[in-house]
């Protein structure tokens, strides 16, 4: 009996992205396949922010293939296609209303609308609530969004994303402008949700080592616009290649799967 192969959710074959003249992003190649969650990783200006807004059909690419969920870019209504991916960023967070509840911020998340002016039905309330206490946020239902931390405004933008359903749940950087403590209150959070039985694929785009959950399988790194490695967690996350990637000589410790990883003064490594 053949064994049957896992389900492709995301697959990059190829791309590039060309402004003016510029390199952007060259010959990536990525693929995601169901019940894997990854992690984006990269130094500034590595790429990280273009290859989501190529994925999301924001940037068109100047070559090369992406599908998604069995849908190929060019090919389908990529605006439909889009809200099967729910995005948390810090982009969306700045465009809330300030006087908009938590259950009616998660609520519109089912239309993919900013500031929905529309009526929410009862079921959508319902159903909101019910995303709210899936993020463990269903005590905010009524606080407006402007008396909300930092660390409150991103579960329920997580719970807001859950909304429409989506199959693949990126998350730009989530833990920027979080202190100490609600950083790891959050990625406590994340990885509980990545455990859960019909969590959609996570992927979490960073900076730091550190973020990254034992609930990650898999690793993309980017440097200057091209994939410097990619592929299961523990082997890609080597001192070697971050130290490729951030351009610095790096000591990295893993204990019970999280990491720390330290910069060594004036010893930089040049690729």
């Amino acid at each position: 009996m053949k064994k049957k192969l896992p389900r492709v959710v995301l697959s990059v074959d190829g791309l590039r992205l060309e402004r003016s003249g510029t390199m952007i992003l060259d010959a990536i190649s990525w693929r995601v396949t169901h019940g894997q969650h990854w992690v984006m990783l990269g130094a500034n200006g590595s790429g990280k922010t273009s290859l989501l807004s190529a994925l999301t059909g924001y940037l068109m690419p100047t070559a090369g293939e992406i599908c998604l969920l069995g849908e190929t870019y060019g090919r389908s209504d990529w605006r439909e296609l889009r809200k099967k991916v729910g995005i948390v960023s810090s982009s969306v967070r700045q465009m809330m209303a300030d006087e908009e509840t938590a259950l009616d911020a998660v609520a519109s998340g089912k239309y993919a609308m900013i500031q929905f002016w529309g009526r929410i039905t009862r079921g959508e309330k319902a159903e909101a609530r019910r995303r709210l206490r899936e993020v463990e946020c269903e005590y905010l239902a009524q606080r407006e969004w402007r008396v909300l931390s930092q660390g409150e405004r991103q579960r329920v933008l997580i719970g807001r994303a859950l909304m429409a359903h989506p199959q693949v749940l990126i998350l730009d950087e989530p833990c920027a402008g979080l202190d100490p403590a609600a950083r790891e209150h959050f990625l406590q959070f994340l990885q509980r949700l990545g455990r859960q039985k019909n969590s959609p694929t996570l992927i979490l785009v960073t900076h730091h080592v550190e973020e990254i959950m034992p609930v990650f399988s898999h690793v993309l790194i980017l440097k200057e616009g091209r994939v410097l490695a990619s592929g299961k967690k523990s082997p890609t996350l080597s001192p070697k290649i971050l130290s490729q990637t951030f351009g610095a000589a790096v000591k990295l410790h893993a204990k019970a799967g999280r990491y720390t990883m330290n910069v060594l003064s004036k010893r930089r490594v040049v690729v």
